[in-house]
């Protein structure tokens, strides 16, 4: 049992490295990519997003902006301190790098490459309790053929584990939150309970 967690461990930090490494798309984006990935192979939770934003590209620190501000303290309702624990969040999204600007406004979507070549390997190695699944680009990932809106007022899973699906805390995501009231109302109550609740336990 420990030999099999520690192999996982070193799986993953070897893994991590060669994200930290990756230029796969850097033609594409016209800049020096800067993959962003943080957590352990035994975070509580895991939580899978679109890709970072230009803030997040600069600092290289996850959700250092105002759409992590909203789910950290309005959402979650826990401190930085623990959302930045590796023991407690694997933070990572479905690009690891700032795709840059899309012609018509907002961000580029996600290269589909990054995830096929490391979200995939980085899911089998992190043996989390949880998943937290933002934004409807990443729902689709897990769930490619069934309405965002339906799924974010679900319970599901995701490897035999518990899921929970939720919009993007974006600013720009005004519309979705004016037309779902019942996720400010009631849906984040539960999910933010069971976040702190799994936070506060024990393993």
């Amino acid at each position: 049992m420990h030999s099999g967690k520690n192999n996982s461990k070193k799986d993953l930090i070897a893994l991590q490295k060669e994200i930290l490494r990756c230029r796969l798309c850097e033609h594409d984006f016209g800049y020096k990519p800067r993959p962003v990935v943080q957590g352990s192979h035994n975070a509580k939770i895991m939580q899978i997003s679109q890709a970072p934003s230009k803030t997040v590209h600069e600092t290289g620190k996850p959700f250092n902006d105002a759409s992590g501000k909203k789910l950290v303290t309005d959402w979650y309702k826990i401190s930085w301190e623990d959302f930045y624990s590796p023991e407690k969040f694997y933070i990572v999204s479905m690009a690891h790098c700032y795709p840059g600007k899309a012609p018509g406004g907002g961000d580029r979507r996600p290269p589909k490459i990054c995830s096929q070549q490391w979200l995939s390997k980085e899911i089998e190695l992190v043996d989390n309790k949880l998943y937290i699944i933002i934004g409807g680009f990443a729902a689709k990932l897990f769930f490619p053929n069934e309405s965002f809106t339906e799924l974010v007022f679900e319970d599901r899973e995701i490897n035999n584990k518990p899921a929970y699906i939720m919009p993007h805390p974006s600013p720009l995501n005004v519309k979705w939150f004016k037309d779902n009231p019942a996720f400010a109302e009631k849906r984040i109550i539960k999910i933010r309970d069971d976040v702190n609740r799994l936070l506060k336990g024990a393993r």
